[in-house]
């Protein structure tokens, strides 16, 4: 790590995205982006999440913000206490060459500091020459008798330390994060309709076997939408994920997992006044649907464009709420219809009326990992593990 990525880190925070951060320091986005990813990389996390055009820093980067900003205001008090004045053209100084510096200034004595280190004592003088001229400054005195640090080495030695000091525990936090990680499987899902819903049923049967069989290894379940699964397992923020599709995307492996079928719910007069006119009743009640990220609005579109003409959608009145449970409370309490699956609306209390769709319309769960990154006995385990408890009763697939 060296301290210009440090700073465009910081940068990058503040403004909120790269092309700002690139703009305000002069530098290209493709150089700015280069050093969020160093960054990254070095301690583990990702900084940040795209938020529709927007960048947002993720929960993770929000908690070592403090951190890097006080990184950042340290570099910036050495290069004035070094150079003179403060510098836009920020050298490229690294950590290492810093840590170098504060061992040989302890040490009194390069060859005692290169003795330590396991290096050849002109590989260390060349390094410290380095620093001396991208810092513009002399940090040592040398004589026979060894060496000392000059006045401008003293001043800054405290300022290195403690941005050595700052480093050390944004890495460590992310050390303590790998070694979490290495013993938790990660698992994704489509957000659940309820707690009573099918997906509710199998995550809560999942963990609570997990647990019982796997005591020494964590299992750690987030719940957002297909798109979002997606490019975590691209990511590897997710080993696996539970996603409302049927299909499996052809860069991952994955097992259908259980197939449910689809219902038009709404208010009863409604459902019954209409009876068995559709696109009449489409066109009546407005009708709520989850965000077009999930797989259960693709299936919700697809009844639409097979069910309506091109002139009866454009009559049709479709509210996004990216949420099942208000969607649920909009049918049964506000007059909207919804498609949803049929198990997972029988057994809230007092359910909507259902009309029940052709057989080609069905929620299907699928369990998707990357590939060769998760053995398919994990998967068809877990698989057995979400059938398990008294109330498994949808059927699996061959």
């Amino acid at each position: 790590m060296d301290i210009a990525t440090i700073l465009l880190v910081e940068a990058v925070m503040n403004e909120g995205g790269i092309r700002r951060a690139a703009t305000s320091r002069g530098r290209a986005p493709s150089s700015v982006s280069a050093a969020v990813r160093r960054f990254e990389q070095a301690v583990s996390i990702p900084l940040f999440r795209r938020d529709g055009g927007l960048m947002a820093l993720t929960l993770e980067a929000r908690a070592r913000q403090a951190d890097v900003a006080e990184a950042a205001t340290t570099i910036r008090a050495v290069l004035a206490k070094s150079s003179g004045e403060p510098t836009t053209a920020i050298p490229a100084v690294g950590l290492v060459a810093l840590d170098r510096f504060v061992r040989i200034a302890h040490a009194g004595s390069i060859r005692a500091a290169a003795r330590t280190l396991g290096l050849g004592q002109p590989q260390l003088t060349r390094q410290i020459a380095d620093l001396e001229r991208h810092l513009q400054c002399l940090m040592f005195e040398r004589s026979h008798g060894g060496i000392a640090c000059t006045p401008i080495a003293l001043e800054i030695l405290p300022e290195i330390e403690r941005l050595l000091d700052t480093w050390a525990r944004l890495t460590r936090a992310s050390a303590d994060r790998f070694r979490r990680d290495v013993t938790t499987w990660r698992l994704g899902a489509v957000m659940p309709l309820g707690p009573e819903s099918e997906i509710a049923r199998m995550l809560a049967a999942l963990t609570a076997t997990w647990h019982r069989s796997r005591p020494r290894q964590s299992l750690f379940i987030s719940s957002t939408t297909a798109d979002e699964l997606l490019a975590g397992l691209k990511s590897r923020r997710f080993d696996a994920a539970l996603l409302d599709i049927a299909g499996i995307p052809p860069d991952l492996d994955g097992r259908l997992v259980t197939e449910t079928p689809l219902v038009l719910a709404g208010p009863a007069p409604a459902l019954s006044e209409m009876g068995g006119d559709i696109p009449r009743l489409l066109a009546t009640c407005p009708i709520a649907v989850p965000s077009a990220r999930s797989g259960l609005r693709r299936e919700v579109t697809r009844f639409l464009e097979d069910t309506l003409s091109d002139a009866e959608r454009r009559r049709v009145t479709l509210v996004e709420v990216d949420s099942i449970p208000v969607i649920i409370n909009l049918v049964s309490h506000h007059g909207y219809l919804s498609v949803l699956p049929e198990t997972s609306l029988s057994r809230i209390h007092r359910p909507p009326a259902m009309i029940r769709l052709g057989a080609q319309y069905r929620q299907s769960l699928t369990l998707i990992w990357p590939r060769g990154a998760f053995s398919s006995e994990v998967g068809d385990l877990m698989i057995g593990m979400m059938k398990t408890g008294p109330q498994a009763t949808t059927t699996m697939p061959a």
